[in-house]
């Protein structure tokens, strides 16, 4: 077998590998390859730097590799690791990265960070053998928002440019789907809770798949994160929030408050190369 770079594998051999891989996962995962094809590209997926292992023409391993910069950081986030069922227990992964990480640091990379479901052990242990570290705990919900709120506030749609990210809080806080370089090339709409005259907090969602990305309370006052969730309300009472920082507690506690299910968690893991 032979570890080699992505960039020549034709995409639907790369989803496919991908789809085998997940079939049984923890979670469910799409199984439309065009959904694969639109998310890479924004969590900005370079094949360049994602590897696959080849048994002869047969791809059946890969980490598959978002290269960007993040505060003067060149980084590689792994945004899917998988082995096919029958070439699970060869150590693939590890073998994978013993190639991967020295051609990263040839290409600038400075840092890795990937996210693993709290619950895999197996997985856990096998990027701690190749020097990765767990940086954080990351918690996932979804669910209805069971909160009514009769208190009058303004609810304003807003483009991506119209807000400072340089000043929201707790931007370095988001995992990599979530950072504001990423969700500006999503479907997401932007939207702001005015209240008093004032911009008291913001959110992001995806009104097709529910996925709300950002949700911030910029004025710290009595009422404010019920009057953000109420405003999340308003466009979706079902959601889906991903990868919220476990140091969040406030947030978090408001979050389980509103009926939304803790469905899964995982840890972000970091090496430094």
């Amino acid at each position: 077998m032979k570890v080699k770079r992505l960039d020549e594998v034709a995409f639907e051999t790369i989803v496919d590998c991908f789809l085998s891989s997940f079939e049984h996962y923890y979670v469910k995962v799409p199984t439309d390859k065009s959904y694969y094809r639109t998310r890479w590209a924004m969590a900005k997926v370079d094949f360049a730097l994602s590897y696959g292992m080849f048994d002869g023409e047969d791809l059946v391993g890969f980490i598959i590799h978002a290269i960007d910069y993040r505060n003067g950081h060149k980084i590689a986030h792994n945004t899917g690791t998988g082995v096919i069922p029958s070439y699970r227990g060869q150590r693939i992964v590890r073998s994978i990265y013993e190639f991967a990480l020295p051609d990263l640091k040839q290409n600038g990379i400075e840092k890795c960070l990937l996210e693993v479901i709290v619950e895999n052990s197996k997985a856990i242990k096998s990027y701690q053998s190749v020097g990765f570290e767990i940086r954080k705990t990351l918690n996932c919900f979804s669910g209805e928002i069971k909160l009514n709120l009769k208190e009058e506030f303004d609810l304003k749609a807003v483009d991506y440019a119209d807000l400072d990210w340089e000043c929201l809080p707790n931007q370095d806080m988001y995992s990599w789907d979530f950072n504001n370089r990423v969700i500006k090339d999503g479907a997401y709409n932007y939207y702001q809770i005015i209240k008093d005259n004032q911009v008291e907090s913001y959110f992001v969602i995806n009104p097709e798949n529910k996925i709300l990305a950002q949700s911030e309370i910029l004025i710290r006052r009595e009422g404010a994160w019920d009057r953000l969730f109420m405003g999340v309300k308003k466009i979706s009472s079902n959601v889906r929030i991903i990868n919220v920082d476990s140091r969040l507690v406030e947030k978090i506690n408001f979050i389980k408050s509103l009926g939304l299910v803790n469905t899964v968690n995982q840890y972000e893991m970091k090496k430094t190369i």
